[in-house]
């Protein structure tokens, strides 16, 4: 039975139709699994690779994915009803099947994965356009882009007619049919010229460097897609060996901008401060506030969930070196405010909760008492300042702006409010 692609068109008589899929469940316990068993002929009629429904569906579901291209065996792990699957894989013809101009499925994909990017071109209309590549079978995409047809026909064609030519020359060289079969084919020696050149590879060390860096850079592509399907703690401790390195390098004062790149890359950005906290502070913190203010300001500036982590990692060292810095913490919170590390508001909310994340609930409620007066402080300041602004707008009520055509300049006037004057005593008229 035949289903419209784009189930939410109704009409029966659309003419764009795929089978329905069929699921069937195998094994027991731990090892049970899904297979689609016409995996292959919902995919050609949506002009896709089997595999990216798969994948699709893994993603989707959380779930691992197994394709034996050889026995058309497409599986997903666990069991899965047919109608759920059905109505996943209209999210999947949705975001990478569907023109999203016109809503017909005669779209290709043309993946670059040098660029990291998925275009999308619509037969129908003409749409070009880029796919969103948040979606996480964006990068299964760059790692298996589809075959191009007719790059491949093309290919074929070309083999066919060198073989053909091959032969003829074999078997016919002594007859004059061959010599005018020589003749006629004559003008298409330009076509086996320019065979012979798109199989040959330039030597030069230019072409070989060039060559080097086309294949440095698909590698760090295919590094940066495996890393972010890694998990957390695994992508964490990529950015700290990182870090580590650069510290142990001697080249981290000006790694700034690249150690913020190498978070961003590994999606670990709001985390980098604890990290940073653990390799670069110890008992002079104070003084390598100052050195590192920059690596610091490039993740916490705007930041607030990188700041909370940046006082996760100040408690971290100030428990490594409590006898030094436990008595110095309203300090160092101040250095750290005064850098424009912190803001008031993550300070007092950091303040009204000791938590035990990061150190012991004991050194928690020690440290959270000796910042206590800095705490106090920073409110003490916040009001003041508020009270000030309040003044300078009363102040402000009081000055006026007067225009003179006499003067070339403004000329401000302090106004004094005018007090309302004492109303006469009432006359006695039957005194006069």
């Amino acid at each position: 039975m035949s289903v419209n692609v784009n189930r939410s068109v109704s009409d029966q008589f659309y003419r764009y139709k795929m089978p329905r899929l069929i699921a069937k469940v195998e094994g027991k316990g731990n090892g049970i699994k899904t297979v689609i068993v016409n995996m292959v002929d919902v995919a050609k009629a949506l002009n896709r690779p089997p595999t990216y429904p798969t994948k699709f569906f893994g993603c989707e579901l959380g779930a691992q994915t197994q394709f034996d291209t050889k026995n058309d065996r497409y599986i997903v792990n666990g069991s899965h009803e047919a109608n759920k699957l059905q109505d996943m894989l209209d999210g999947f013809i949705r975001k990478f099947v569907l023109c999203p101009e016109c809503d017909n499925p005669e779209t290709d994909l043309h993946v670059n994965p040098k660029k990291q990017t998925i275009g999308n071109s619509c037969k129908a209309c003409g749409y070009r356009g880029m796919l969103d590549t948040r979606h996480k079978l964006c990068t299964f995409i760059l790692k298996n882009p589809p075959e191009s047809t007719e790059s491949g026909s093309a290919s074929v064609k070309k083999e066919k007619e060198k073989k053909n030519r091959k032969k003829d020359k074999e078997n016919g060289s002594g007859s004059g049919e061959a010599g005018n079969q020589d003749n006629f084919d004559a003008p298409q020696a330009v076509d086996g010229d320019d065979d012979d050149e798109d199989w040959a590879e330039e030597t030069t060390a230019e072409a070989q460097r060039r060559r080097m860096e086309e294949i440095s850079d698909h590698a760090k592509n295919l590094t940066l897609s495996d890393d972010l399907e890694k998990p957390l703690e695994e992508r964490v401790n990529l950015f700290y060996n990182f870090v580590k390195h650069k510290k142990e390098s001697g080249t981290i004062d000006g790694a700034d901008k690249e150690i913020l790149a190498e978070a961003e890359r590994l999606d670990v950005k709001a985390m980098g401060p604890l990290i940073l906290s653990e390799l670069l502070f110890n008992e002079n913190i104070r003084d390598q506030i100052k050195k590192y203010k920059r690596h610091f300001l490039r993740f916490c500036h705007n930041n607030k969930k990188a700041q909370k982590y940046l006082l996760g990692g100040f408690e971290c060292v100030v428990k490594l070196h409590q006898v030094q810095l436990l008595s110095r913490v309203p300090i160092i919170l101040k250095d750290l405010y005064d850098a424009d590390l912190l803001e008031e508001d993550v300070i007092f909310a950091w303040a009204e909760k000791v938590s035990k994340k990061y150190v012991s609930k004991e050194l928690a409620k020690e440290i959270h008492a000796k910042a206590a007066p800095f705490v106090k402080w920073l409110k003490e300041a916040e009001e003041e300042s508020e009270g000030s602004e309040e003044e300078e707008v009363e102040e402000d009520e009081n000055v006026e702006v007067v225009y003179s055509s006499s003067v070339d300049k403004l000329k401000v006037e302090t106004v004094k409010p005018d007090t309302p004057e004492k109303e006469e005593d009432d006359i006695d008229i039957d005194a006069i």
